[in-house]
């Protein structure tokens, strides 16, 4: 087992790879009285076209899979999971993003017992055609509660608008058309492609022994028979440089527009460390030209152009990314030209000094350190930086070390106009027939 000190931390974080493939990581955490494990595959909305295992030609599954497969794990030949963590003391949940799936529980006592129930449920399928039929009216459901949330579609309304093939525009969710294409095979044929322990990964977090946790998992994996490791061939159409439109809107019932106006980042195609720095980067950027310390904030704050609903961020995952600035808006087109403005004005002549960029990186450090005494958000995080080939715990030092170039650097892929599109939500027309 592999020990790593994070000495500005205070953190050790214990690791290993089972014969299996399965990556297992440990972070005890002194003072905790609870503990999070969370079991994740690195799988989600966007794998739809790929060579199942054990075949050599590829298939396109139906969107929204990733998450119904989600759903039904839960449910066993002799009941539902749920059950079997709450008689344990334990919360259990799961999540499926466009990159990964994650089964977790949290729980003070029974641990182990809890953490046997997590690697069981998760390594043992079971669909038949008749519960996976049962499960598409629920899911439907789902969706359809979705469509009527402004923010959601808000969000997906700008993806959808920054992406013509990338499969992250379409809804994690699917549509109620593409889940009534599922069956039980599909479920089966995905599960065996990604569930396979080399592409998933087990983090614990919290009370917990180390060496203990360690032995109990490499017991249990070793009981259990799994088909040799194979790389998973995944397949992504060729997206297009600009953006699939550049302005859209939809009429649903609010009070007042919603906007978010999106550029979609080009520089995808990295992971490790590479992509921590320009990851960073381009989040100093945008918080220098548009966090609430930013003079474009201050403008548009008491201009009344903004409220409380305002945010501004980049994130990426590999194959897309993108930047929003959003906000509740009295007027959508005003808010838009100013964040224009903005890019323009700041690409003439970049005004920011050494010690605004220390003052923007102290502040990301400060939320990440207080951030850390939070288990919830190291298991929630970790992962998802392990499968990017990053470590969550390299964000201080990598922030300590970004130079104002670096930051220049990202913010120079801001300023092609041809990336950057708006996506409105407006309130009913009252004057309209409709």
């Amino acid at each position: 087992m592999n020990e790593t000190y994070f000495k500005q931390l205070e953190e050790t974080l214990y690791y290993e790879k089972l014969p299996n493939g399965l990556q297992v990581y440990i972070l005890p955490k002194k003072g905790f009285s609870k503990t999070f494990v969370t079991f994740s595959t690195k799988y989600g909305s966007i794998d739809r076209e790929f060579i199942p295992l054990g075949k050599k030609d590829a298939v396109v599954v139906p969107d929204g899979i990733a998450h119904f497969l989600e759903h039904k794990m839960f449910e066993k030949e002799e009941g539902d999971v749920f059950q079997q963590f709450s008689e344990k003391g334990a919360s259990a949940n799961a999540f499926t993003s466009f990159t990964k799936t994650t089964y977790l529980f949290s729980s003070t006592d029974h641990v182990l017992e809890n953490t046997k129930t997590l690697l069981d449920f998760v390594q043992q399928p079971y669909f038949t055609e008749e519960t996976v039929e049962k499960e598409k009216g629920i899911i439907a459901q789902e969706i359809t509660m979705y469509d009527d949330q402004p923010d959601w579609r808000l969000y997906f309304g700008a993806i959808e608008n920054m992406y013509k093939e990338h499969p992250v525009k379409i809804d994690i969710a699917g549509t109620v058309e593409s889940i009534d294409k599922i069956t039980a095979d599909h479920l089966y044929e995905c599960y065996n492609t990604f569930y396979h322990p080399s592409n998933m990964t087990v983090f614990v977090v919290g009370a917990v022994n180390p060496q203990e946790m360690m032995a109990f998992i490499k017991q249990d994996q070793a009981s259990k028979t799994f088909e040799a490791p194979q790389e998973i061939q995944r397949f992504f159409p060729t997206e297009q440089q600009n953006v699939a439109f550049s302005e859209r809107s939809l009429q649903m019932d609010v009070q007042k527009p919603k906007i978010i106006y999106g550029i979609k980042a080009n520089n995808t195609n990295i992971s490790g460390k590479e992509m921590l720095n320009y990851e960073l980067s381009m989040q100093v950027a945008i918080e220098l030209l548009f966090g609430r310390t930013s003079t474009f904030y201050q403008d548009v704050y008491e201009n009344g152009l903004i409220d409380e609903s305002y945010s501004a961020d980049f994130s990426m995952e590999q194959g897309y990314g993108f930047t929003m600035i959003g906000s509740d808006t009295v007027n959508a087109k005003e808010l838009t030209e100013k964040i224009k403005q903005s890019i323009i004005e700041h690409g003439k002549a970049w005004q920011f000094t050494d010690a605004d960029l220390k003052r923007v990186t102290r502040k990301k450090i400060g939320f990440f350190l207080r951030a850390l005494n939070s288990i919830e958000y190291i298991a929630n995080q970790f992962t998802r930086y392990s499968f990017n080939d990053m470590n969550l715990f390299d964000v201080v030092p990598a922030l300590e070390n970004l130079t104002m170039e670096q930051v220049k650097q990202a913010f120079e892929s801001l300023k092609d106009e041809q990336t950057h599109t708006v996506f409105t939500i407006v309130p009913f027309d009252k004057n309209s027939d409709g």
